[in-house]
């Protein structure tokens, strides 16, 4: 699995997600609850960037629409959204945060 840089740590502020680009592939990084999760940008039911939503309880909104995704699983936890999107592993290295958009299955 490869993983690269995606931002530093500190850049992350807790439960405000930040919207990073990894081989044009556009991903939401979260930090909340002591974690820190990479999950795909776009939402499955809008294509619309999920950076610009709320995070709670571990999950992030869409601000379109309202569908939630688990930010460990991406799977959609309301309507209208009924597809998940993609999640990406996520180390931390020192202050870098590093993904690899490689999918956990």
């Amino acid at each position: 699995m490869t993983f690269q840089r995606a931002c530093g740590l500190s850049e992350l502020e807790e439960d405000t997600p930040k919207r990073v680009e990894l081989d044009g592939t556009p991903v939401s990084l979260v930090r909340t609850e002591g974690e820190v999760f990479a999950i795909n940008d776009i939402c499955s039911h809008a294509n619309v960037s999920l950076s610009e939503g709320e995070v709670d309880d571990c999950h992030i909104e869409c601000w379109l629409h309202g569908s939630r995704f688990d930010l460990r699983s991406g799977k959609p936890d309301s309507l209208p959204a009924t597809r998940p999107v993609p999640v990406y592993p996520v180390k931390i290295e020192g202050d870098d945060v590093l993904v690899s958009l490689s999918q956990e299955s």
